[in-house]
């Protein structure tokens, strides 16, 4: 699953402000756990969605994110300080995207020290600008990764993503064939590419990523715009996650059961609440928080603490979207379907 335990301390003596790293060990397994234990039970976030840019060189025709606008973004010291901060009020999750998180050229620096405050990391980038030096770094680190695919054809890529960027993609996945961290392939679900899903998940497979299927949400919240190409009928659309699981294409687990939760809502049902603002938040670039991507913030954590925004956040426009929507936003309901679905979660691979 995107969640995952790292399996060892990353490697090397490097420097953050002069001072060796040294010094500053990961946090005991007790530690970690506790803390982890005490949100669940407090119901207060554990995942963090952090945009650790607002830069983009892709223009996805599903994304309405305010990028390359010249947004600030936080510094290195910045971001250690708020996560350091983050970490000692129980967060220990964090799925690290932006824009394309790659284009910001200190990434690798704020990796290593998010993995030095004990978070657990997963990475999400189309995959354009992947080296042979940032995967040995990120594999290093334990860190998962997952890279956005929805088609394995050229000229669907550009009206996707709108660029021509799927010779670099696809060169970015073969640097991935010996990567030894949990490595997720996500592709979601829209009209332009509803007929090929099976082939990307089938690529998937063969070459050791676990595909994650998700489906084009449009008008939830400030998140996800109209694209009428993309537009599909729902039916249509629950079709192709119906053949998944008849086909037992993807993994068990969870990865299995948010494919049946689409079936669900694609079919008109209503999803459980969603984790927006209890288990989880989202962060932008600048340090602002909302409980997620749909929705407006609520404060920002250069200035402000995380209990003192979690107090300002708006539970009804939380319940209202998350019964109102078809948003199933993968990390935005994750720490709640694991609860509710325990044996799922313990049936997910970390390698398929």
């Amino acid at each position: 699953m995107l969640i995952h335990i790292e399996r060892s301390q990353p490697h090397g003596n490097s420097q953050v402000d002069g001072h060796s790293t040294e010094k500053n060990r990961k946090p005991s397994l007790p530690h970690a756990l506790w803390g982890g234990l005490t949100n669940l039970m407090r119901r207060r976030p554990l995942l963090a969605v952090f945009q650790v840019n607002l830069r983009c060189n892709s223009s996805c025709g599903y994304c309405n994110l305010p990028l390359n606008v010249g947004q600030y973004e936080m510094s290195r010291q910045e971001i250690r300080n708020v996560f350091a901060g983050l970490y000692r009020d129980g967060l220990r999750l964090v799925f690290v995207q932006g824009g394309e998180p790659l284009l910001r050229r200190d990434l690798s620096a704020i990796l290593q020290d998010l993995v030095e405050i004990g978070l657990h990391l997963t990475v999400i980038t189309n995959g354009t600008k992947l080296t042979p030096h940032l995967v040995q770094h990120f594999d290093d680190l334990s860190v998962s990764l997952s890279i956005s695919l929805d088609t394995l054809d050229r000229n669907r890529y550009e009206r996707i993503r709108g660029a021509d960027q799927l010779p670099a993609v696809l060169a970015g996945l073969d640097l991935l064939r010996c990567y030894r961290g949990p490595k997720f392939l996500t592709c979601i679900v829209s009209e332009i590419n509803r007929d090929e899903v099976t082939e990307v998940v089938a690529f998937a497979r063969q070459r050791g990523f676990l595909p994650v299927v998700g489906a084009y949400h449009w008008d939830v919240g400030l998140y996800g715009k109209q694209d009428g190409t993309l537009m599909y009928d729902r039916q249509q659309a629950r079709l192709v996650f119906q053949r998944l699981l008849e086909e037992e294409a993807l993994p068990p687990g969870y990865l299995r059961q948010y494919a049946k939760d689409n079936v669900a809502w694609l079919g008109g049902e209503t999803l459980k609440p969603c984790d927006a603002g209890r288990y989880s938040i989202a962060i932008d670039a600048s340090g602002n928080v909302s409980p997620c991507l749909s929705l407006p913030e609520a404060g920002n954590l250069l200035h402000s603490s995380l209990s003192e925004i979690l107090e300002r956040f708006d539970r009804r426009a939380i319940q209202h979207c998350s019964d109102q929507s078809s948003c199933n936003r993968l990390d935005g309901r994750i720490i709640g379907s694991l609860l509710r679905h325990p044996i799922a979660a313990w049936q997910t691979p970390v390698t398929w």
